[in-house]
């Protein structure tokens, strides 16, 4: 067979030339592209490469520690374990996603929900789990499932301390109390890291350090906490004997104006947050006002006093009980007669306190209540610490400039009936109020003169004496001055008849102030509601206790409590 000599077809050759000139640039721009990506551009490659894999994780900021005024601590944060998962990581099959969601307490449809939503890289699975918990969900293995470190709050004095405390959320940021008043500087500032993850999203490799956490701030109260326990002991075995449906109790330094205790009840747990109730979470010695009774007349007789006319000794006749004034009607409970001011005192006269009142200017009064504190902020920076209500005078009428002079017709808070009393106990000095931890005392304002505060604290002296209304505030080994006080509750436009605010406030040792107590029980319903029956037994013990504590020398002899009968705690029935 002959070979096939057929002529083959041979490209033009300009077009061989361009074939080839089309080549060699393509080789070129590969090349340089090459170059470009690999040397001049190599950071945008790495860039890409490691966003696959490079994670910025956050860091928790440790919460300052709250400790009272000697160290201890209130409330510390402990490292806990939260599970989260990266959705676009995660490979799980039903089996895994059901032994993940029985271990953390979850429905496993739920888990589903929260990982298949759209383009979510983090969600969180669940806060906060027991540290065998979270060893269990490690051992699970599961791509894409993670643990966080966080910080739980924890209130070692539990109860004790609730409401002065307050707590903080899930996030740990406060919620209520010194915990929201002081967020800022116990907060915090959280950090973060970048951290290179495998295809499974385990960590591989902790790249570099973006932001440090910052701690928050340690904070010291002012609360003593052998006090703090001592005063909610005491009130709530009074709260429960007297039935009462509420109650408060502050114990001030006198001479510094600091909170060395504060309990209310009812109360709530706070290491408990699923029962916490907005009822039992109020701290009502701040959040809510109630009207004082009897515990104002020593400021009455302060105000007569300091405007001049009218001396400790002065007369009043109050006989034959009663002071009828327009249609309204003022009554004592018994009948007197003639009465010294500082027997208006101790005897807690209603119509001797409504005749002191009547003769003095509404502005003279008015100006010794507000200059008491009453009607203003207290400055504690609590949130949500109440002013109370003191009317403008220009609005008096005689009847309520007289119902005024014992405690009718104003509205306090149990915090600013105590730093009231401060007058007395300090010389006629108003003291600022503190919730910290002080280095040094705080100069208080001058309201009254110390003649007048003297003259005024030995009237509240005859209070526990023969003849006076608060007998059960005696203490042994101490002198003790102070005022009962027993109100009838608001009830719509009136006053309800058998509903009673029954307090105590005083101060001890007499003869040179340690603290200032004040006590408030909220509709005792066993038989007894007088102020110096249900408060002021309170206050003695809580009293007592509190000066062994601090080893206040005694002022009097250890045999002073004289046994008498206590004089009625009179009302008025406007």
């Amino acid at each position: 067979m002959m070979p096939d000599f057929t002529p083959r077809s041979i490209l033009p050759a300009g077009r061989s030339r361009l074939l080839v000139a089309v080549l060699l640039l393509g080789l070129l721009g590969l090349a340089g592209r090459a170059v470009y990506l690999q040397g001049m551009h190599n950071g945008f490659l790495q860039q890409k490469g490691e966003s696959r894999y490079s994670r910025v994780i956050e860091m928790s900021a440790h919460r300052g520690m709250i400790t009272d005024r000697h160290g201890e601590p209130l409330a510390i944060s402990t490292p806990v374990e939260s599970v989260w998962a990266s959705p676009q990581d995660m490979d799980a099959t039903s089996t895994q996603i059901k032994k993940l969601a029985d271990l953390i307490g979850m429905d496993a449809e739920e888990v589903r929900k929260r990982i298949s939503g759209p383009q979510r890289d983090f969600v969180y699975l669940k806060r906060h789990l027991p540290p065998e918990t979270a060893a269990k969900v490690v051992e699970l293995n599961m791509s894409g499932v993670f643990l966080r470190r966080e910080f739980r709050r924890y209130y070692p004095a539990g109860e004790l301390t609730a409401h002065m405390l307050g707590f903080t959320d899930v996030d740990d940021n406060g919620q209520e109390g010194i915990e929201l008043a002081w967020q800022d500087a116990l907060a915090g500032k959280p950090g973060s890291r970048r951290v290179i993850k495998d295809r499974k999203g385990r960590i591989v490799e902790d790249v570099e350090s973006i932001r440090a956490p910052r701690p928050g701030k340690d904070i010291a109260l002012s609360i003593d906490s052998k006090i703090q326990y001592l005063a909610y002991r005491e009130l709530k075995q009074a709260v429960e004997a007297s039935k009462a449906k509420a109650g408060g109790i502050v114990v001030l330094d006198a001479q510094t104006g600091e909170v060395l205790a504060l309990a209310n009840l009812p109360v709530y747990n706070p290491n408990n947050r699923a029962r916490i109730s907005g009822a039992r979470a109020r701290n009502r010695a701040l959040t809510d006002v109630f009207e004082p009774g009897s515990t104002l007349k020593p400021f009455t007789v302060a105000a007569a006093l300091e405007a001049g006319g009218i001396e400790p000794d002065t007369i009043f006749q109050t006989a034959p009980g009663t002071l009828t004034i327009g249609r309204a009607t003022i009554r004592d409970s018994h009948k007197e007669g003639a009465l010294t001011v500082a027997q208006v005192i101790q005897k807690s006269s209603n119509v001797g306190s409504a005749k002191i009142a009547l003769s003095l200017p509404p502005q003279t009064l008015w100006e010794m209540l507000s200059h008491s504190g009453f009607g203003v902020s207290t400055g504690s920076g609590f949130p949500g610490e109440v002013t109370g209500r003191l009317r403008p005078y220009h609005t008096w009428r005689p009847i309520e400039q007289a119902t005024m002079s014992y405690g009718h017709g104003i509205s306090v808070s149990l915090l600013q009936l105590a730093r009231a009393y401060t007058l007395f106990s300090t010389e006629g000095e108003l003291k600022p109020i503190s919730l910290l931890k002080l280095d040094a005392p705080v100069a208080g304002e001058r309201v009254i003169s110390r003649a007048t505060a003297l003259a005024v604290s030995r009237m509240l002296e005859m209070v526990v004496k023969p003849g006076g209304t608060g007998p059960r505030a005696q203490i042994s080994g101490y002198r003790v001055a102070g005022k009962t006080g027993t109100a009838h509750k608001l009830e719509g436009n009136g006053y309800a008849k058998n509903r009673y605010i029954s307090t105590f406030v005083g101060y001890a040792p007499a003869s040179s102030p340690r603290l200032v107590i004040a006590v408030m029980l909220d509709e005792p319903s066993a038989g007894q509601y007088f102020g110096g029956v249900v408060a002021a037994p309170v206050f003695s013990q809580v009293m007592a206790g509190a000066l062994r504590i601090l080893s206040v020398p005694h002022d009097a002899p250890t045999n002073n409590i004289v046994s008498f009968p206590a004089a009625p705690e009179l009302q008025g029935d406007v």
